[in-house]
């Protein structure tokens, strides 16, 4: 299969390029900027710009798949424009229209937990407006809404060191939210197996790691990585939210309004559909784990460091 992945040269993209080419496939990764590095062996790159409909028309055309894997982080204010609706749901859109023009049959959309036309952040609502798009597409496509990743590359650990300190530390809510991380090296073959199997056609998926962990969790291992305890300090989640949306307009802090927002729901699932996959979520590599900080699962045969 002939696939392009947009966004292929970010963290997650890079890691599913490798995995599909390893199985076989002819891999191009869509960015704005490619140069190839930091590609892995085997992957061509293209310029194009999913906001930019005209700038991708003639190489999505040549695929028989496309996985749309570009996105704007949520943990962060967008620097400047385009923001979530521009990236998410315009480019969405184009890589839809592009696709149906270009007759590509395969369609794979790396959506979110939580994803919502309705949601409380302009990111799930962003995001929940393109996986409306895919779906009233002729394509077939597959929808896949992975929690927060973790692995080398990934962003998570660094905003919880941006937002934290060691040894002490002010968490919106004492870091009551939840998460459940999964693992890249977890999640990439799953995407693969999304693309490949015609099974997975018109679904949607939410996949999490084994363990829910709390932000006040996640800090204390993250810190506990570099032989550092933390203790954590409340801040009403009501005035860290005020403090934060006073921070819309001041380019240099990295957080804003929806992120305060974005704290008071957790990233979690209730059903993992890592099983559909034949995975059981015990198996999966926990974020302790990672740090080398817990014990592997005796099921598990993944090394101890990515």
């Amino acid at each position: 299969m002939n696939v392009l992945v947009a966004g292929g040269t970010g963290f997650i993209g890079t890691n599913l390029c490798s995995e599909l080419v390893e199985r076989g496939h002819e891999v191009t990764a869509l960015s704005r900027s490619p140069d190839g590095e930091g590609l892995p062996d085997g992957v061509a790159s293209a310029m194009g710009d999913v906001s930019a409909y005209d700038s991708i028309t003639d190489t999505v055309a040549d695929h028989d798949a496309v996985v749309n894997l570009v996105s704007l982080s949520p943990l962060y204010k967008p620097r400047g424009s385009p923001g979530h609706e521009a990236v998410h749901l315009g480019g969405t859109e184009n890589l839809v229209r592009a696709a149906e023009a270009g007759d590509v049959s395969r369609f794979l959309q790396i959506s979110a937990l939580g994803a919502d036309p309705n949601g409380e952040t302009a990111y799930i609502r962003a995001k929940g407006k393109a996986e409306t798009v895919v779906r009233e597409s002729t394509l077939e496509w597959t929808i896949v809404r992975p929690s927060v990743v973790f692995g080398d590359g990934a962003e998570f650990v660094e905003f919880t060191k941006t937002l934290t300190t060691p040894y002490v530390t002010g968490l919106p809510g004492g870091g009551k939210t939840r998460f459940q991380p999964i693992w890249i090296g977890d999640l990439a073959p799953m995407l693969a197996d999304a693309l490949e199997d015609e099974s997975h056609i018109g679904e949607t998926y939410e996949l999490a790691g084994p363990q829910i962990a709390t932000l006040a969790d996640v800090t204390k291992l993250v810190y506990a990585a570099e032989g550092k305890d933390v203790t954590i300090v409340t801040i009403p989640m009501g005035l860290a939210k005020l403090g934060l949306s006073a921070a819309d307009s001041l380019p240099f802090i990295p957080f804003g309004s929806d992120q305060a927002r974005s704290l008071e729901f957790d990233n979690t699932v209730d059903d993992n559909d890592v099983t559909v996959f034949g995975r059981d979520p015990a198996d999966l590599r926990t974020l302790g784990s990672y740090f080398g900080l817990e014990r592997t699962s005796h099921r598990e045969k993944r090394p101890e460091a990515v």
